[in-house]
């Protein structure tokens, strides 16, 4: 015995509703896997840089530490610096170094 229904027209109704159930499941699905390519894709940040840059309140560069250090400041006193930036806030600018952290040992420059 069959538990579907006898006569064509409430089958109709039945393949009918299963049809639209199936579409809501599918765009549910849909929705889901945007949802976790969105999160993806905010999870996928840069690297953070290896040197960065401490500034004073008005900006100026004080020194230069390894990403990570502690003795630095933090938020918008903190400058991502990249190698070649890091080298010539050593070098050129003459900004001191950390003396925890020791960037200039990491970038090859030593005192």
């Amino acid at each position: 015995m069959s538990d579907l229904p006898p006569d064509l027209p409430r089958l109709r109704t039945l393949e009918k509703w299963l049809a639209m159930s199936l579409d809501r499941v599918r765009q549910q699905i849909a929705a889901e896997e945007q949802r976790v390519a969105e999160l993806a894709a905010r999870q996928s940040l840069p690297p953070p840089p290896d040197w960065e840059l401490q500034t004073d309140l008005s900006g100026r560069p004080m020194q230069v530490h390894t990403d990570g250090c502690r003795m630095g400041g933090k938020g918008f006193r903190m400058k991502p610096l990249t190698r070649e930036g890091a080298l010539r806030a050593v070098g050129v600018d003459q900004v001191p170094t950390c003396p925890y952290c020791r960037p200039d040992v990491a970038l090859g420059v030593l005192d």
